[in-house]
């Protein structure tokens, strides 16, 4: 089967991350690595991604003066390892410029810990037990140029418990979040492959 390629991008331990290189070594899996990224020296990912034998690449985004000096080197990094069909972001805590954004155009997605179009931004777990919610989730969706708005791929729905804390039910959602990314990069493949076929 022909598969397409992904490049993931992180900030730290790159545990979203972990769950795509597993994914990918399935023969059945339509995708695999070019390239994991970082934009810290110091991500824990890294070494988890040269141990699957993923070529990896440090982009420190304080090496730069501005966010589009930033981007363009990761632009250029990204290139170096083409073809990439599509940019994941695991945990990558950098915003993105519209002119970024706009060169990968559908093909990069992002995961995020709530149902959105709940809890945009940070401290998802928080809000959501502060409002006193039922349940949450998390979501993997396209990557427009407002944040955390990009059209639905894939969400999980999490049960929020009695005594919960951030700490309890992040990593319930996180686990959900191990399942739903290699989903959401299944759906994604296919209609890539599709449109490469036309």
């Amino acid at each position: 089967m022909s598969k397409i390629r992904i490049a993931i991008l992180i900030s730290g331990r790159g545990s979203n991350m972990e769950s795509l290189l597993q994914a990918c070594t399935a023969p059945d899996f339509p995708a695999e690595t070019a390239v994991v990224i970082a934009n810290r020296p110091d991500a824990a990912g890294i070494a988890k991604a040269q141990g699957y034998g993923i070529q990896t690449s440090i982009v420190d985004h304080r090496q730069y003066v501005g966010r589009a000096a930033f981007e363009e080197a990761l632009q250029e990094t990204l290139l170096k390892h083409a073809p990439v069909d599509l940019v994941c972001l695991a945990g990558f805590m950098r915003i993105l410029t519209a002119d970024f954004v706009n060169q990968w155009q559908d093909r990069m997605i992002n995961i995020h810990p709530s149902l959105l179009p709940d809890y945009k931004g940070l401290d998802t777990h928080a809000r959501a037990l502060a409002d006193g919610r039922a349940e949450t989730g998390c979501t993997v969706h396209y990557v427009i140029p407002a944040m955390d708005e990009g059209p639905v791929i894939v969400q999980k729905r999490v049960p929020i418990l009695v005594g919960d804390t951030v700490d309890s039910l992040a990593a319930r959602v996180l686990a959900e979040e191990h399942q739903a990314y290699p989903e959401a990069v299944r759906i994604v493949a296919a209609r890539l492959s599709g449109l490469h076929r036309a």
